[in-house]
């Protein structure tokens, strides 16, 4: 009780609260897009239910993992070495590191998940009549409620550790963690419809989605093995791009009310 009046009492408890709040909800952009794409496959009376468990779930390994914090901590030790690693860099030390510990395991198989996924929805937007159930006039993802439930719980947990990480990497008041996370969650689950409503509405927006996943899954898997790209570059190249397509939507309708 006293770490929870302290968040919100003292000035440096504040501070990090919110600047963790902020950091959580950045985060948690890409498992909303994850989330959003996959549901949006569901039939359309499935799709809030399959968010609202998807973003449940989110919610629910955060605040186990918060809770088995010590354990979280420990998965940053190294348990597997590959034996060679990348030439050195200007200042000696190694470009990329092959000394893996669980967490990086874990970061390089949901990288690998994450381009598998990605490559195989582009695959289907690109070229639709290669999945032969569509052709029978059926929706692929309309009878995998399961499947996608279980594709969200596995890209949760990625997100989730990462989440987890990213606030030890900031602050040491666990309620001030916990307070991050359901904020931010919270957020993710209001912006969930919306979001996923307006990428339905456009389809240009799901290919660049998807591109943003295929970005995402490469960071994680260079992440895993050491080389720390800076996440402020990965969310400005996706904020530009994001501009650059709201831009064409703008461009577009303004095509369709002159022709109209």
């Amino acid at each position: 009780m006293d770490s929870l009046i302290t968040a919100f009492t003292d000035p440096t408890a504040l501070a990090a609260l919110i600047a963790l709040v902020v950091m959580e909800v950045v985060l948690g952009i890409d498992n909303l897009v994850f989330i959003s794409i996959l549901t949006n496959k569901l039939p359309e009376s499935q799709r809030p239910k399959a968010r609202r468990i998807g973003i449940g779930l989110a919610l629910v390994m955060r605040l186990a993992l918060l809770a088995m914090i010590a354990w979280i901590v420990g998965l940053t030790e190294p348990v597997l070495d590959l034996g060679f690693s990348g030439p050195p860099d200007a200042r000696g030390a190694p470009t990329f590191e092959t000394t893996l510990s669980w967490r990086d395991m874990i970061l390089i198989g949901g990288g690998l998940f994450l381009i598998w996924k990605a490559t195989r929805e582009i695959h289907h937007n690109v070229d639709p009549h290669a999945d032969d159930e569509k052709a029978d006039g059926k929706s692929r993802a309309g009878v995998s409620f399961g499947a996608a439930i279980v594709q969200i719980i596995l890209l949760d947990m990625i997100f989730s550790l990462d989440s987890i990480l990213t606030a030890v990497g900031m602050t040491d008041n666990l309620a001030v963690m916990y307070i991050a996370v359901i904020v931010a969650v919270t957020v993710m689950l209001i912006a969930a419809d919306p979001l996923a409503n307006f990428i339905a509405r456009n389809p240009t927006v799901v290919m660049l989605a998807l591109g943003f996943l295929l970005m995402i899954g490469a960071v994680l898997i260079a992440d895993g093995f050491g080389v720390h790209v800076p996440k402020g570059y990965i969310y400005a190249a996706m904020a530009f791009s994001t501009l650059v397509e709201v831009l064409n939507i703008f461009a577009r309708r303004a095509k369709q009310r002159v022709g109209g």
